[in-house]
């Protein structure tokens, strides 16, 4: 289940798996993944893989689920079901020469290519343990689309991935009580 925590877990998931995707790239010098805003100048060396999120959104796909109960022996509650979240990233290569950044880019589509559903050991922090499975997609953006996300965060258009993953739930944090039923009574008109 997730908590508020669970964009944080998803974005750690994401750069783990990327990191160890690329220790296999250069002995020299093996680049790295990390959670970056681009907001500052991105520090080489070592050559890095940035990982921006750079839109939540919530996956129509989703809505109206049902309730969700709690499960015998604990007190009988019900919430809302989770918030079905989609979150888009930018995954960009600095550092190194054009060929180093383009292997960069071309081990993060392989990595998500082969493994486009992370779950079960894969999943760290707060989904850790729990039946979660996280679907990466490559997401297909116009060239016009992308220089808007770069003139977004005001920075000059760089070649990078669009990635989107799904379903990221978040857990209602408000529960209400049931109370089971005691009796009842059933009216109605008796026929001869």
């Amino acid at each position: 289940m997730g908590d508020f925590g669970v964009i944080a877990d998803v974005s750690s998931v994401v750069v783990s798996t990327l990191t160890q995707a690329l220790r296999g790239l250069s002995q020299v010098e093996p680049p790295i993944a990390e959670l970056n805003d681009l907001s500052e100048t991105v520090q080489t060396p070592p050559p890095k893989l940035t990982v921006f999120l750079y839109e939540i959104a919530e996956d129509p796909t989703s809505r109206n689920r049902p309730p969700v109960r709690s499960q015998p022996p604990e007190p009988l509650t019900t919430r809302k079901p989770p918030m079905a979240l989609l979150l888009r990233y930018l995954i960009t290569p600095w550092g190194g020469d054009q060929a180093t950044q383009h292997r960069m880019l071309g081990r993060a589509l392989q990595t998500f290519y082969d493994d486009a559903i992370l779950d079960g050991a894969q999943l760290s922090g707060g989904l850790a343990g729990s039946v979660d499975s996280l679907h990466l997609t490559l997401t297909p953006l116009t060239l016009d689309q992308k220089s808007w996300v770069w003139y977004a965060i005001q920075k000059p258009y760089r070649l990078s991935l669009n990635y989107e993953v799904r379903v990221v739930n978040l857990d209602s944090a408000v529960e209400t009580a049931l109370r089971p039923v005691q009796s009842r009574t059933i009216e109605g008109t008796a026929t001869p």
